[in-house]
């Protein structure tokens, strides 16, 4: 049925049949649009209903055209003059005017529809009617909605949105994700992101990959990277949650790629990881005093502390008692003994050692020395030296070979130095931190009253 006055059949053209006016192509423009448009004259007779009106309404463009307004049949008699005045006043306004109201269906049924209505012009200039368009509005709120969570996403989110290809690389981002990765909005695009991120980039491309051949994973994952930025490489954990997006406009899904959001949760799994860490430490430190209380010899006890301490925290550990017995600060240099070491290049438990009584001879500014005359704790490390270096390093200060971080602990009792205790680390390990010395620090305050123990029952 066409949607004008001028309705009839649809039929194919035969070869000596007229080409279609003007009219019928107007009226075959407004059926295939997938909008609901209608139009009135300047008397308010419809002129024209396409078939997306007849959808929506159910009443066919023969039932529609040629009547006036829609009083008695599209609209209740008591809101028909409202209505009508509404759509009409469109001819002398300008631009176009946007009204809600109820229409009725030809079941009887009530649709809350939302209408932009304006003039059609005349040849001269005047107005001759005004033309009609409108939807749902539970349809128009839904695509209003979508479009307001799309821009509120990628403007005022906070937390990173980024829309990647299936190429695995930013199509769109919002200015969260851009700050996070240190980069600009526009910069950022069709860039790989293995130019973005120096670590984990292979587990976020895997779980990208996967979204988009299998679908959304069932919970976030936490993934730690490092961001490139001009001062380096910027460590950080994101929780990140993915979305796979396929076209609603094809009949089959094809992918467009995959939503990554996430969040900055660095500081949290840093103070989680801190805390579980002091817990384990602490754990460490009740067992080794339990395992000590069981010992004869105070010596052997000093080891077991030395033992327990290495877990998760060293790889070395040694301990040199002061030359002569314990000494009150100000009493002069001292000279260190080694009184117990871990085995080097093998595990094992720790041995006592030092029978002899020689001293090592550790030269000036040695940071156990150091250790001694600070009564403090000392950390050390070879930096960023290479393998052969840093083992001459090593070798230098009377430490295992494979020795890259120091960190020297004072053994004090009752005001008087003991010794040292240092705990050592190897290649791929981190230089030991404030956090690490005041954990060396519990472990040395338990082997100094193990060994203060050892000269009150060895004293003559």
């Amino acid at each position: 049925m066409s949607a004008s006055r001028r309705s009839g059949t649809t039929d194919e053209l035969g070869p000596d049949e007229p080409e279609p006016d003007g009219s019928d192509l107007l009226a075959a423009l407004l059926d295939g649009m997938d909008a609901a448009l209608c139009a009135f004259d300047a008397d308010g007779v419809v002129t024209h209903w396409n078939r997306e009106a007849e959808r929506i309404l159910g009443w066919t463009a023969a039932e529609a055209v040629g009547r006036r307004g829609f009083a008695g049949w599209a609209v209740r008699t008591a809101d028909a003059e409202e209505v009508q005045g509404r759509l009409l006043s469109a001819m002398q306004a300008p631009g176009r005017q946007v009204h809600e109201f109820a229409l009725l269906t030809k079941d009887g049924g009530r649709v809350l529809v939302r209408t932009q209505s304006a003039a059609v012009r005349g040849p001269d200039g005047k107005p001759a009617g005004v033309y009609c368009a409108f939807s749902e509005v539970h349809a128009q709120i839904d695509l209003e909605r979508s479009i307001a969570l799309s821009e509120a996403l990628f403007e005022d989110a906070s937390w990173g949105v980024v829309l990647v290809d299936a190429d695995l690389r930013p199509a769109v981002v919002n200015a969260h994700a851009a700050q996070a990765l240190g980069t600009g909005r526009t910069s950022v695009l069709g860039r790989p992101l293995g130019e973005l991120l120096s670590q984990g980039v292979e587990e976020l491309e895997g779980a990208l990959t996967h979204v988009l051949a299998e679908g959304a994973p069932p919970a976030p994952a936490e993934m730690w990277v490092g961001v490139r930025t001009p001062e380096g490489e910027n460590r950080r954990c994101w929780r990140s949650g993915f979305l796979r997006l396929a076209s609603p406009l094809a009949e089959e899904p094809v992918p467009l790629g995959v939503g990554w959001l996430f969040q900055d949760v660095t500081e949290a799994k840093q103070t989680e990881q801190e805390a579980a860490l002091l817990r384990f430490r602490a754990n460490q430190l009740h067992r080794a005093a339990r395992a000590a209380a069981e010992c004869e010899d105070p010596g052997e006890a000093a080891t077991v502390h030395l033992d327990f301490s290495l877990a998760g925290f060293a790889d070395h550990a040694l301990i040199d008692r002061v030359a002569g017995g314990p000494v009150r600060d100000g009493e002069g240099p001292v000279r260190l003994v080694r009184a117990a070491a871990t085995p080097s290049g093998a595990p094992g438990p720790s041995l006592l050692t030092g029978k002899a009584g020689l001293p090592v001879r550790y030269g000036d500014g040695h940071p156990a020395l150091q250790c001694v005359e600070r009564a403090g704790s000392v950390r050390a490390s070879a930096g960023a030296a290479g393998s052969e270096q840093a083992r001459e390093w090593a070798v230098a200060r009377q430490w295992p070979p494979d020795s890259v971080h120091a960190l020297c602990a004072v053994l004090r009792s009752r005001g008087r130095t003991l010794g040292v205790v240092t705990f050592l680390r190897g290649p791929g390990r981190s230089q030991f931190e404030r956090a690490d010395a005041t954990y060396a620090e519990d472990v040395a305050v338990r082997i100094a009253m193990a060994l203060d123990l050892d000269g009150l029952l060895n004293r003559p």
